[in-house]
């Protein structure tokens, strides 16, 4: 059999091994043995030529035959024979060849071979747990090493282990960044180093502070100049939907993103990260799918998060694992699961809705969970999303009343915009201007605003398109059908957001007629219910055309919100 050539990169592969050995505490002997046997490279004709292990140079070594052979040469060596230094050895027999991939393959029995085999894999072993010798490095090193990181690296080698962890809160590091990032700008045209920027600050104050302060005090100022920009960018608002104008730049320059955690009845957590999202005219949806869900049956909240980059920085991306704030948006209990929850089903799932906005999927054949869908709603979005805790949700600020020059006259002058989709396709998109009601039309607690009225026909809209809802998984993708997400913006007299919505909602057959006209065609309902109002609408499916029209839309607002906004007293 030849001896099959041997891939030139050889040498440099060994000489890093033998210099990793020499490191674990290999003696150099023992080092410029195995060097012996395998820095040889084969050449035309069976030939080999030796690596001088002082100058890497090679000789040639003829041997005699090619095919099955004996070698005498600088790879083998026989009983009780020791390596030599040439790479010389004597009573050696037995044929071997090379193969590709790792080790050595034995025709012969060779003892020799196999006992080196056998202190390789040690060596293997010792090497692939070289990252310990990282810890057992003295304090002075890995101060010096740390300090070349950013902040995003010394948080996340922070977190590998304890002495780390002190390590990285070190506030001679952390000064630097701290003053390289905020240190006032100077109007000269000189530039200092980092160096001399952390000479500014007295080191009487950094060694006074306890460990970790600097590091605390960069991350709340990083935190406080993110709200900063955010509130600038969100500034500007649409006269037409009272929301911001740039709240789309603004979820992409903040790098934010949603996750879910659903938390066991033992107290075990999942966290998942969002799968896909989709922007809307006035929301946002949210999806999540895996193929490995956790039980259903042993599950029992699930809480949903806004998560942005701890460090913000509009011309690049966020790391993808770096450090990330959490901001509790809202929980819910799976427990209501249940058949008043369920709004529709196909062949393979159930579909739950559960307020505020979420969408539960669950396979009919398992009773698993199969997606998440969340619908968010852009009115303080970026707040809910941003400025939370991961135990506490966003609190508005406290509502300063507006004053109500007319409070004998009921509310006029409001506004609704109104979409109805579902996975991406819109089926109403409607505004309706001037909308009014009288103080008089208060009844079981609430407002009754009238949208579109029975008998105005001139009102009645049609949805386009086959009204329902579109869910994925990493399998399959189908269509729900009379389910869609209801958007819903209703702005005041002031053009300020008065009730903002965004849910799932589903179209349920009318037991009996209505009190109004009576149509050709099946009647639908459509409701929705919080704690700031309730929303109805009356549908009639018309079979000439195909297509559903909305006849009857009617919100009632809360007597308890109107009050509360206005400062009266209905």
């Amino acid at each position: 059999m030849c001896l099959e050539a041997a891939p030139r990169g050889r040498a440099r592969t060994i000489w890093r091994c033998l210099v990793r050995m020499h490191v674990f505490g290999r003696s150099s002997a023992h080092a410029l043995e195995v060097g012996a046997v395998f820095s040889g490279e084969v050449g035309p004709l069976g030939s080999t030529r030796q690596v001088s292990m002082a100058t890497g140079r090679g000789r040639p070594s003829q041997h005699r035959s090619v095919g099955l052979q004996d070698p005498r040469g600088p790879f083998l060596y026989g009983g009780g024979t020791a390596w030599g230094r040439t790479g010389a050895a004597a009573g050696c027999s037995g044929v071997f060849r090379f193969r590709k991939g790792r080790g050595v393959k034995f025709c012969a029995g060779n003892t020799a071979l196999r006992q080196y085999a056998r202190h390789s894999q040690h060596w293997e072993k010792s090497s692939s747990n070289c990252s310990v010798y990282l810890d057992r490095m003295p304090s002075e090193i890995l101060l010096k090493i740390f300090s070349y990181l950013d902040a995003v690296s010394l948080l996340c080698i922070g977190c590998v282990n304890r002495r780390f962890y002190h390590l990285a809160n070190d506030n001679f590091i952390w000064v630097r960044i701290y003053s390289m990032a905020f240190s006032p700008k100077r109007s000269n045209w000189k530039v200092n180093s980092v160096e001399e920027t952390a000479v500014s600050v007295s080191l009487l104050s950094v060694e006074d502070k306890e460990a970790g302060y600097w590091k605390k005090t960069y991350i709340t100022e990083q935190i406080t100049s993110v709200k900063a920009a955010l509130a600038q960018i969100l500034k500007p608002v649409n006269a037409y939907t009272g929301l911001p104008v740039k709240i789309k730049e603004a979820l992409r320059i903040s790098g934010l993103g949603w996750a879910i955690i659903l938390k066991e009845k033992n107290g075990r957590e999942y966290i998942m990260s969002h799968v896909d999202l989709s922007l809307n005219d006035t929301s946002i949806t949210v999806v999540w799918y895996d193929k490995n869900w956790p039980c259903l049956a042993t599950l029992s909240t699930l809480n949903l998060y806004g998560m942005t980059p701890l460090f913000m920085d509009r011309y690049k991306d966020s790391a993808k694992n770096g450090p990330r704030w959490h901001s509790l948006i809202a929980k819910y209990d799976l427990s209501h699961l249940t058949e008043s929850t369920m709004i529709g089903c196909d062949r393979l799932v159930r579909i739950f809705s559960l307020n505020p906005g979420l969408v539960v999927g669950v396979w009919k054949k398992e009773e698993e969970l199969a997606f998440v869908m969340a619908n968010l709603h852009f009115h303080h979005l970026v707040e809910r999303s941003t400025l939370g805790s991961a135990a506490v949700p966003y609190e508005l600020p406290p509502h300063v009343p507006f004053l109500d020059d007319n409070p004998e006259y009921g509310l006029h002058g409001y506004q609704l915009h109104v979409d109805m989709h579902g996975g991406g396709v819109f089926f109403l998109c409607g505004t309706f201007r001037n909308l009014f009601t009288m103080k008089g039309c208060i009844e079981d607690g609430y407002v009754k605003l009238t949208v579109i009225n029975f008998k105005n026909s001139r009102e009645h809209l049609p949805l386009i398109g086959k009204v329902g809802l579109t869910w994925r998984t990493n399998i399959f993708d189908a269509f729900v059908e009379s389910c869609a997400v209801m958007d819903v913006t209703l702005l005041d007299e002031h053009r300020k957001p008065f009730w903002c919505l965004s849910s799932a909602v589903h179209m349920r057959p009318a037991a009996c007629p209505s009190d109004g006209p009576h149509f050709l065609g099946q009647t639908y309902y459509v409701d929705y219910t919080d704690a700031e109002g309730r929303v109805h609408a009356e549908l009639v499916w018309i079979e000439e055309t195909e297509e559903y029209f909305i006849v009857n839309l009617v919100l009632y607002l809360s007597v308890a919100k109107i009050n509360h906004w206005f400062g009266t007293r209905y």
